[in-house]
């Protein structure tokens, strides 16, 4: 948790209800996905990315032939700092989740951030993840981020 906060008065949305699927054909299904992030603690506030807007089931696309999950997240405002931190959480939980041949794109939604282009090239560079989640205080605040049982 960060000592100034950047955004004091996030709004606050409720949890949706879980809804199992089991007639499902597909694989990968978006909603899955979703599931397994939402709860995903924000790294300034005390509530998840769902309760924040930060994540929606409409955010989440998968292109089975392309084999391509692009998961998009909006920033609860545009300088938010915290943006690569909660990238690095989308893809630290989603790293075991898929079979190897899909892949996995991390960005925020077009207009949401100052320096978008910036936050989605170090979110998708594997190189700068590898090295990001090297970081011995990066790796304990995402770690806090996905583990967290304050939710």
């Amino acid at each position: 948790m960060t000592l100034g906060l950047i955004n004091a008065n996030p709004v606050v949305h409720a949890k949706k209800e879980r809804i199992p699927r089991t007639d499902d054909p597909h694989p990968v299904h978006p909603l899955d996905i979703y599931d397994i992030v939402r709860d995903i603690r924000d790294p300034e506030h005390p509530y998840s990315l769902e309760q924040l807007s930060v994540l929606s089931e409409e955010s989440i696309t998968v292109d089975e032939k392309l084999r391509r999950i692009l998961i998009t997240f909006t920033p609860t405002i545009q300088h938010c700092s915290m943006a690569t931190v909660i990238g690095l959480c989308l893809r630290e939980k989603l790293k075991n989740f898929f079979p190897p041949h899909f892949k996995v794109d991390i960005k925020v939604a077009p207009g949401s951030h100052a320096d978008e282009e910036s936050v989605n090239k170090q979110l998708n560079d594997k190189e700068r993840v590898a090295a990001a989640m090297e970081n011995p205080n990066l790796r304990q605040l995402v770690d806090e981020c996905l583990y967290s049982s304050e939710l």
